[in-house]
């Protein structure tokens, strides 16, 4: 197992992508701060799970990707979606229920799906998506392509039977599949014993004769250069590898859930808070020369511009008609 950390060094074309990535996180931000908002109001129903503070992993993880691979997530997904080419917009009116969002208002938060953009949707059971991951995995080793498959899950679908199948099966037949454990700490259920139980996942991924990496979820180079490794290996032999990339949600569960919980302290939350992967990836681009305190302001203020449209477009967005209750659905 091997521990990814990011270059200290940077050349014009990884500057360049790290501002890319400080946009994309700061659209996440500021797209999940909105999100809450419309939730406080009635204005988003159903659950509602925010991405604020794991922006990293998703800027990261996504740059390292071409525009023909898959992404397959669980109900976490807005960040991903926003980052793989979701507009806001879109993202937006779906989880308004309106007939403009990306799954024409049926999905919702957990559902976000696009698949002109190979975003092969979020999914709500715990782990159950993993599989299909493979099943993509399969398809494209069977078609004779060399795209990856990149799949993302929190660690507590570790406990999941179909977890483990589907990293036995991807081992097996060779599947170009990306599995990244998003570990927040807190799967359902639980709450500093999960680190160790995923841990324990990736020191034994051998036994799935398979690559494995623990990686600083709260640095976007540092992700983005552990999934690079991580499509190379797929891309040059169908080799699966097991991202488990250590990061912190500052919100709760789901909005349905108190900010810090029962389960967490605000203290901890605070210190967490000094990690920001946001903050992290500015201060660099400072350090560096590649930004000032003006271009951060005018950037935030260009992506908070486009989150106001986003959600001015979904309160205006019609409802779905109800004839869209039988579209989507297999015939006999």
């Amino acid at each position: 197992m091997t521990s990814a950390t990011a270059q200290p060094k940077a050349d014009q074309s990884q500057v360049e992508l790290a501002r890319r990535m400080l946009r994309q996180m700061l659209l996440i931000r500021r797209f999940e701060e909105k999100a809450a908002e419309a939730y406080a109001l009635g204005k988003i129903g159903g659950f509602c799970h925010l991405y604020i503070g794991q922006e990293a992993v998703a800027a990261g993880s996504l740059a390292a990707l071409r525009h023909d691979d898959y992404v397959i997530s669980s109900y976490r997904e807005h960040g991903q979606a926003l980052v793989r080419g979701v507009s806001a917009k879109a993202a937006m009116a779906e989880l308004y229920g309106k007939a403009t969002g990306c799954s024409k208002g049926k999905g919702g938060s957990m559902h976000l799906f696009d698949a002109a953009k190979r975003f092969m949707g979020g999914h709500g059971i715990v782990g159950g998506h993993v599989p299909l991951a493979a099943g993509i995995g399969f398809a494209i080793k069977y078609q004779g392509g060399d795209q990856v498959c990149l799949c993302y899950f929190g660690e507590a679908a570790v406990n999941i039977g179909a977890f483990h199948e589907a990293l036995n099966m991807s081992s097996v037949y060779h599947l170009p599949v990306i599995f990244c454990c998003e570990n927040n700490r807190y799967g359902m259920g639980t709450a500093f014993e999960r680190v160790a139980a995923v841990t324990d996942v990736v020191e034994h991924a051998c036994s799935y004769d398979m690559a494995a990496e623990l990686v600083n979820g709260m640095d976007a180079l540092a992700v983005y250069t552990a999934t690079q490794r991580a499509v190379e290996r797929a891309r040059q032999g169908g080799h699966p590898t097991l991202l488990e990339v250590r990061t912190y949600r500052f919100m709760g569960h789901s909005m349905s859930d108190p900010l810090h919980g029962v389960y967490r302290t605000k203290d901890e939350v605070e210190e967490q808070k000094k990690r920001d992967p946001i903050s992290q990836l500015t201060a660099k681009l400072k350090e560096d020369g590649a930004l000032d305190q003006a271009g951060l302001d005018a950037l935030d203020a260009e992506v908070r511009a486009e989150v106001e449209e986003a959600v001015k477009f979904a309160d205006e967005s019609p409802d779905p008609e109800p004839a869209e209750l039988f579209t989507h659905v297999l015939s006999d």
